[in-house]
Formats: C-alpha cells, structure tokens, sequence
C-alpha cells in the first residue's frame, strides 16, 4: 500500500491551479485585443476624382459596402470633379442615401471642384463640406448625343430641368439643407464658392484639410436620412484609405479622352497594316484589341459623330495621298483633318475635358507617315514581278534552238531548262525569244527583237 506525501499533493495543486489560470489567460487575451485595436474609430477615405462614370461609380458603392463590413465610425469622400454621367451619379447618390455608415463629401483641395453631377452628390451626404478657394453648382441638365448639345423644345426642357430638381429636393431637405438655393444650380446654372455655400446652408463646414474637418466632427450629432441620431465618436480616429482595384483603374483609364483616342488610332493603323500586309499577325492582334478596348470606351464617353467622320476623311486623304501625286497636299489635308477630328472627338458639353491638343498631334504626325508608307509598299508590291512558280517565266528570254513554226509547238531553252512553246509567227533557229503568257506548261513566246522594237516606238 502506497502513501502520498503531503509534499506531493501541494505540488499538483499548484499545477493545477497554473494550468487554470494559463486556460483563463489563453480565453481572455483573444477577446482582449480586438477590443482594444476597434476601440479607434475607423474613418475610410475614399477618393471622386475625375468625372462620373460608371467605374468610378462602381468604386464608390464598394468603398461604402467595405465600410459597412468594417463597422467603420465615418466615410469621407474627398471629391474633385467637374461633373459626368446622370445614371451614375444617381447610383453613387442612392448609396450614400442608404449607408449604414454616416458619410462626409469634402471638396478638395484648395481649387478643387464639386460642378454639375459633384452638386448633386455633395448635397446627398450626411455632412457637406468644402475647403477654401473651392467652388460648386453649374448642375443645369444637358441632353448630349453623340457630343452634341441638343436644341430640344421647351415641353421636354422643362421636363428634364423639373425631374432634376425634383430629384434634389428630395434628399436635400431631408438633410437640412437650402433647397431653393440649390434649385437654382439646376434652373439658372448657378455656382456657389465655399463661403456663399456656407452662407447658403447649402453645406455644412468650411475647412481647410480633411483632418481639421474630422476634428471638428468628433462629438457633433447628425440626423440621418432615415432621421435617426448618431453621434460621431472620432477621438484618437485611424484612417484607411479604399483604392481602386487593379481593373477599376485599368478601366478608368480607358475612358480618359487621350486614351481612347490612341487606342483608337492604334487599333485602326493595326488592322489597316494587317489588311495591307496579310500575315504579319502581330499588328493584327494588337490592333484587334486595341480597337475593342476603343469600343468599350466608346460606349461609356459622349463621342462626337462629326469627330469620328473627321477621322474617316483624314485616314482616306491618306490612302490617295499614296495613290496619287499631290505633292503633299492631300498628307496636309489628313493631318488636318485628323486634329480637328481629334479635338471634336470628345467635347462632353458635361465636362471641360476632351483630347489634348499635343496628344492630338503626337499621334497624327507618326500615323499619317506610317499610313502613307505602308499604302506606298502595297502599290508597289503589285508591279514587283513574281520570283516564284510558272508566272515568274513572264517577260523571261531563252532561245528557240530548234526554230519554231507558227502555231506548232516547239522546244526552247530557258535558264537551261527545255520548255514546250508555240509562237504566233515563224522564229528561226538560235533566235531569242520572250515568254510572253503562260497556258499551263507550254509557254507562249514571241521574237525578244519585236518587243524591244515595240518599246522603242513607244
């Protein structure tokens, strides 16, 4: 029979109690951290910059769905723009509408811009703010199709000038803002500076950088526009800025004007090169896709049908520049031609924005060049003689040895090979000869003196 030693069951008290405290710790330390890493409030900053479209759209609603999943204290937007598409405005408007987080629009820097569809979108936002030396407004409607501005009759004007104010004063003066004022952005294309807009009560804060904004927002309570109360908490904030993704940026620079002018243009010169020089399959693959990527960014800007037919006449001035002598005239014409269309490519009467001037010639010069030269090479390629098969025997000389009589066939020797001819008239034996057709494997010859005779009487 064994005895236990007092020694003995205090030592495994003890590791008992050890390895219960350790359990305890191990449960404790998990549920400890998160606690202590989400106690700062997270600010996500997303960015509006460039024009409304549907890729920057599509960012906006991912920036504040990312924002949601992360239960983050605030969304602030900081927005440039000079204004873009209505559908895709009112898809980032919708969103702002119903996020479950509170969202700031803040316009800057110091000469940024909130013009036309920026308007609309500072307005939705639970707080509107802009920084000093920034402006907002100019948000009167514009039908363009094709990148020109339509003289509609004034039944359909006013229907489109009071579905859009309509459409702003329906979340405008659940924001408490001014919504007469901000009409007049709408019916008289007004524009308001940071001041007047404050003035105005058509935005909230005025501050110089987004960091003072958030400092000055820490404790303010703000109703939503369900209108519940939520009382932003910000002290000791972090901020995590949302970016574009690898496609999203991709796709946003597709739809910039300089852009899609030179994919438009390579893709035009890479097929063209691979029309006129069959096989050479590198320009038409690049071409190819270049010319797709332009129809995708076709279908996304306001282009201009008068640019796209400035283009056409520019890149058939080409063609008979290389088919005829003009001695540059009709090279000028194209490049000409070719910048005009350029510039009117993309005059979005939405935006300021459209082809640069230098793009516009850095691209014209080199593809007119390239259009004339490889014209030029196809023209002549098809005087150049065949050096391959029977049709390479035309117009080569050889010698009847035997004579041949008229209508008979007969032997003759070319390039030291023995050939079946016939001749449309008597040749004497040791005469030279030319081939002049070929019918199948008998070759068709005349006297090599009657055609040198013929070009001299020429």
């Amino acid at each position: 029979m064994k005895f236990s030693s007092p020694t003995t069951h205090v030592t495994r008290a003890a590791l008992i109690a050890s390895a219960t405290v350790l359990v305890l710790l191990l449960c404790l330390v998990p549920a400890s951290v998160p606690q202590q890493v989400n106690s700062k409030p997270l600010v996500m900053d997303l960015s509006l910059d460039g024009e409304v479209e549907p890729v920057l759209a599509t960012y906006i609603d991912e920036g504040l769905a990312e924002a949601a999943k992360k239960n983050a204290a605030l969304v602030l937007i900081t927005m440039d723009t000079p204004g873009g598409l209505s559908d895709s405005m009112k898809d980032i408007i919708q969103h702002i509408l119903g996020s479950p987080v509170p969202v700031a629009v803040f316009v800057g820097p110091t000469g940024a811009r909130g013009a036309s569809a920026g308007f609309f979108v500072l307005l939705s936002a639970d707080i509107a703010a802009m920084a000093p030396g920034t402006r907002t407004g100019a948000a009167s409607p514009i039908i363009a199709i094709g990148g020109f501005t339509l003289g509609v009759d004034e039944t359909l004007r006013k229907k489109i000038t009071n579905d859009a104010t309509a459409f702003l004063r329906s979340y405008s003066e659940k924001r408490g803002r001014n919504a007469a004022l901000a009409e007049t952005a709408v019916t008289d294309a007004k524009a308001f500076t940071e001041q007047e807009s404050l003035n105005g009560r058509l935005i909230d804060y005025v501050a110089t950088t987004p960091e003072e904004l958030l400092n000055r927002l820490n404790g303010k309570t703000i109703t939503r526009f369900d209108g519940s109360k939520t009382t932003l908490g910000l002290t000791g904030y972090q901020r995590a800025a949302f970016e574009l993704s690898i496609r999203q940026k991709f796709l946003a620079r597709i739809v910039e004007p300089d852009i899609f002018f030179l994919l438009l243009i390579l893709g035009t010169l890479g097929i063209y090169a691979e029309f006129t020089h069959p096989g050479a399959v590198v320009p038409g693959v690049v071409g190819g896709i270049c010319a797709v990527l332009a129809l995708y960014a076709m279908h996304l800007l306001p282009v201009n049908l008068a640019g796209i037919l400035l283009i056409v006449i520019a890149i058939t001035l080409f063609v008979l520049e290389a088919k005829y002598t003009s001695h540059g005239i009709l090279l000028l014409g194209g490049v000409v031609a070719m910048i005009f269309g350029a510039v009117f490519l993309i005059r979005s009467p939405l935006t300021s924005g459209g082809v640069s001037i230098g793009t516009a010639l850095a691209v014209t010069v080199p593809f007119a060049l390239l259009s004339v030269v490889l014209m030029r090479l196809v023209l002549r390629s098809r005087k150049w003689k065949q050096k391959t098969g029977p049709e390479a025997m035309l117009g080569e000389q050889g010698i009847a040895f035997a004579g041949l009589q008229q209508g008979v066939e007969g032997m003759i020797r070319v390039h030291g090979e023995m050939w079946q001819a016939v001749a449309d008239r008597d040749i004497g034996a040791g005469s030279s000869v030319r081939v002049r057709k070929i019918d199948g494997l008998k070759l068709v010859v005349e006297p090599a003196a009657q055609q040198q005779t013929a070009k001299i009487s020429s």
